[in-house]
């Protein structure tokens, strides 16, 4: 079905069944917390989490859904004591979440962070459901992939990441031929101001303290990088595919305005809110109609002034090596994530300096030459060769 003929439906008379992978996160939480504004709306099909058994327990028990899997095989015990007797079936391992996104369910987020989620949102792609995608490695890694599956089994894929939402809620019915260029907006996050020099010296703990966004480690840490933003660009490309070049970033420290279409007769239209996640999830959750959530509403008098600069690429490479891989195409842009995904975990364990980050991937993106991958098997061998040359670099 496509997009223009879904917005002719009505919104529908009985509850959408949904279900949630990655429901212990950032997103899964939130996406649950619009659930509880609308009770009679939705019911819940499945739920996943990967370690944090106790949230997940807590979710359903609350939301009672038909399906309940944890990827952490050692909390499964846990996970299955505490829900016995609950008429809910329980699981656990890599192949559970895979089965959690194969069950029948209306409308699904695929909310796993990172290379993780692209075998079970595929899964759920090839269930022909529509899928709201949170994760942007998966159209990062195997995006013509992801979007042949959807075609092949008329699956609907919407975006969740605030940005490309907002370039889907400002295109509305206007068609990409229409489309001068799209610029999408980066807070800069919390080192913006920093030289290079207090680049080299920043902490795990201060590149966790985003100053607009409560998101999870990973995605916290690429937005301080800017390496988000470049994730980004490459996944825009695969959802709306202009050319390149005529993709653009622009730093907006309020993050109010999520981004902006530039159309050939000269007009912008740009998405505008509070820096929300509950706003982009809840357009998706009952898509083509919106659907009201209690959330901040957006006062411009009481924000006073917006402001924008260009990205400076000299103290943040990664959003430059990003644009490499995005223009290189084939194996670049999944070796890219790889070894984002590779130096940031390193970063976090504190094994590598924040401003070693973009040279760890400089040093995979170089060395390594692999062919462009065709199947999911040929992605993830993509994505285990570059992990394995990340993991041996010695800076």
């Amino acid at each position: 079905m496509s997009l223009s003929a879904a917005r002719l439906l009505r919104p529908q008379e009985k509850p959408r069944r949904i279900s949630i992978l990655g429901a212990t996160g950032s997103i899964g939480t939130t996406t649950l917390s619009i659930v509880r504004q609308h009770p009679r709306q939705f019911t819940i099909e499945a739920l996943t989490g990967n370690s944090n058994v106790q949230l997940l327990i807590e979710q359903a028990l609350e939301f009672r859904p038909r399906y309940a899997a944890i990827a952490n095989e050692d909390k499964y015990p846990l996970l299955k004591e505490a829900l016995a007797g609950t008429g809910i079936e329980v699981a656990a391992g890599e192949t559970a979440i895979v089965e959690a996104a194969q069950r029948p369910c209306d409308w699904l987020m695929a909310g796993i962070v990172g290379i993780a989620g692209l075998k079970p949102t595929l899964a759920a792609i090839e269930n022909g459901v529509t899928v709201a995608l949170a994760n942007k490695e998966c159209l990062v890694s195997a995006g013509d992939i992801v979007q042949r599956a959807c075609t092949r089994h008329n699956a609907t894929l919407l975006p969740v990441d605030s940005e490309h939402n907002a370039i889907f809620q400002a295109l509305g019915d206007n068609d990409l031929t229409s489309v001068e260029t799209i610029t999408l907006t980066a807070s800069g996050g919390p080192f913006l101001r920093l030289s290079k020099e207090e680049l080299a010296q920043v902490t795990p703990k201060q590149a966790l303290t985003h100053p607009n966004w409560k998101m999870g480690r990973k995605i916290t840490v690429d937005s301080a990088s800017l390496m988000n933003k470049g994730l980004e660009a490459i996944e825009a490309w695969h959802f709306f595919p202009i050319e390149k070049d005529r993709i653009r970033v622009v730093v907006h420290p309020e993050s109010i305005i999520h981004s902006l279409v530039h159309y050939r007769d000269g007009s912008v239209l740009a998405q505008l809110s509070l820096p929300d996640m509950a706003t982009p999830i809840a357009y998706t959750m009952q898509w083509p109609h919106r659907l009201s959530i209690e959330t901040p509403r957006l006062d411009l008098a009481a924000i006073g002034a917006l402001h924008f600069e260009a990205p400076d690429t000299d103290r943040f490479p990664c959003l430059k090596l990003a644009y490499g891989a995005l223009h290189s195409g084939g194996a670049a842009p999944a070796m890219l994530n790889a070894a984002n995904e590779e130096a940031v975990e390193a970063f976090l364990e504190n094994r590598l300096r924040f401003n070693d980050i973009p040279a760890l991937i400089e040093h995979v993106l170089s060395t390594l030459t692999l062919p462009p991958p065709a199947t999911l098997e040929e992605v993830l061998e993509t994505d285990r060769c570059a992990r394995e040359c990340a993991r041996n670099w010695n800076n």
